[in-house]
């Protein structure tokens, strides 16, 4: 299992803009806009915080494949690509953690 099954269920969140909404779930996430997306992700990662903490690993595996279907649909409902996402990271790994949060401004921006 690698970051390929990351960009396999991103094309799949692509090319369920294509199928009926009332047939794929997906569709009818992205046809909310980002704000219905941004919702779900939220409710998603308080659960995932949740299960963190206070329920079983196997809870928790299934939190975070939540949280990550969701992020992804997110992503695709604001047109960022995953390979844009995973060239910040990559970036980043460049410098410790702690210099890189100093580089940000206070909205989270790299100055």
């Amino acid at each position: 299992m690698s970051s390929d099954v990351l960009f396999r269920l991103a094309e799949t969140i692509r090319a369920r803009r294509a199928e009926a909404s009332d047939r794929s779930y997906t569709r009818q996430l992205l046809d909310g806009g980002p704000e219905r997306c941004a919702k779900k992700l939220g409710e998603e990662a308080v659960e995932t915080v949740i299960a963190g903490v206070h329920q079983s690993d196997d809870a928790l595996r299934a939190e975070a494949a939540d949280l990550l279907y969701h992020l992804l649909v997110l992503l695709e409902a604001r047109g960022i690509a995953l390979d844009d996402v995973f060239a910040v990271l990559d970036g980043r790994m460049a410098q410790s953690g702690l210099a890189e949060k100093a580089s940000r401004d206070a909205k989270g921006e790299a100055r």
